[in-house]
């Protein structure tokens, strides 16, 4: 046992090897090793559209696909951008094509999609202003089905609805999601979108997301919760713009939000390789300078930081998945030196500690030798693995769902 704080992580298992014939692979050396981990690590990874779809240069193209290899080396979970806004500027003519290759590509490379998100009050559809409230509902949640049901079996998991413990109360600008909600009230909006991504794929994974992680956003979980409304996972933003939250914060977020008993996913995490923002700085948006620069110094600190942040998630037992919103530097958010990557694609020392941690400290690779009746029982990490018996190979997976598994190799 590696850390027994790990020990929900992992499972033991009897596998038996037999032959085509049935017979058993008795007495033979045997590597089972660990492919790809049940537990999402992940980014947003906005960057693969262009490369699944062939568009820019053929310069742009390698760097981009250089990039996105690097990000494959070590993850095995993706966000991509379905913002109403962008996703249909213009009513009637939305980018699925664009955005199904983009998937379909992910999903080929054993890549778990999530789709971010199904309804917000920023970045929508500008368009949605000269509709009347009764209206606006009606194509928020067609606009739903219609993602759900035209990417299922791509992109299973959703963040449904974003940041509403704010929308109605929104007041940056003008828009149709803020005005509807500001009228159903936050309740009565998450059921209407969660209802209907259901319909659309009763198997797919829904998740409520906010950045607001006072007792307001546990508040409204607990009404939803009350209400009927089936929440798949609990998503909490950590943009650490400002500074690492630290140990301390970190576990009283847990605690918190582990009263519901639902998966957490940190679903949009930040930590620069640069200065921090201003503390008095309140909507992180207002924020913008021309120019801020990742230093070696500020690396060390970041790399730090994302080993102790991961290990604290990874150790707790209703944590699923974390997700880095920039994987690289090249056009961050607010251009903040946030990625695992510099602009250049060279990796930052916080790409090296994830890559030891996923791929070494929390992997199995057990070399052991097959009994008389061609069986073998280990412990690993719960995902999925491959046996290799001299120059033949077979996969299976990990999981606690069954205990002994024959496999012909």
């Amino acid at each position: 046992m590696k850390n027994e704080k790990l020990k929900h992580r992992m499972v033991s298992k009897k596998i038996r090897l037999v032959d085509a014939s049935g017979n058993p692979v008795a007495n033979r050396q045997v590597t089972l090793k660990q492919t790809n981990h049940q537990f999402l690590f992940g980014s947003g990874l906005f960057d693969v559209i262009q490369v699944a779809n062939g568009l820019g240069s053929p310069e742009r193209l390698a760097v981009l696909e250089d990039r996105l290899q690097k990000f494959l080396d070590i993850f095995n979970f993706a966000t991509l951008p379905f913002y109403w806004g962008r996703f249909e500027p213009e009513r009637g003519k939305p980018q699925t094509k664009l955005l199904q290759a983009a998937a379909r590509w992910l999903t080929e490379r054993n890549v778990v999609v999530k789709g971010h998100p199904l309804c917000w009050h920023t970045v929508t559809a500008p368009w949605l202003l000269e509709l009347s409230n009764e209206e606006i509902l009606r194509v928020q949640l067609e606009r739903i089905e219609r993602e759900v049901t035209d990417f299922k079996g791509l992109v299973d998991m959703w963040d449904v609805i974003n940041e509403v413990v704010i929308m109605p109360i929104f007041d940056k600008y003008d828009n149709g999601i803020t005005r509807i909600c500001k009228e159903l009230g936050r309740v009565r909006i998450i059921k209407e979108t969660f209802a209907k991504a259901r319909e659309a794929n009763p198997g797919a994974i829904l998740l409520l997301n906010d950045f607001n992680t006072s007792i307001n956003y546990e508040i409204l979980i607990d009404g939803c919760l009350n209400a009927g409304v089936e929440i798949d996972a609990i998503g909490i933003q950590s943009h650490q713009h400002q500074g690492y939250w630290g140990r301390e914060k970190l576990e009283e977020v847990l605690e918190r939000f582990s009263v519901f008993g639902l998966p957490i996913h940190f679903t949009e995490n930040t930590l620069t390789s640069g200065h921090l923002m201003p503390p008095e700085i309140e909507d992180l948006n207002d924020y913008q300078i021309p120019e801020w620069p990742t230093t070696p110094e500020f690396e060390e600190r970041q790399a730090r930081e994302v080993e102790e942040m991961y290990t604290i998630l990874f150790e707790h037992p209703l944590v699923e998945a974390i997700t880095s919103w920039s994987f690289s530097d090249d056009g961050a958010w607010l251009g903040a030196p946030a990625g695992f990557l510099r602009k250049d694609n060279s990796p930052k020392p916080a790409y090296d500690v994830l890559k030891r941690l996923i791929k070494q400290e929390w992997n199995t690779t057990v070399d052991t030798t097959t009994d008389d009746n061609g069986s073998v029982s280990f412990e690993g990490f719960l995902g999925e693995y491959e046996v290799i018996v001299g120059d033949k190979k077979a996969h299976f997976k990990l999981d606690r769902e069954s205990q002994f598994e024959q496999i012909t190799v």
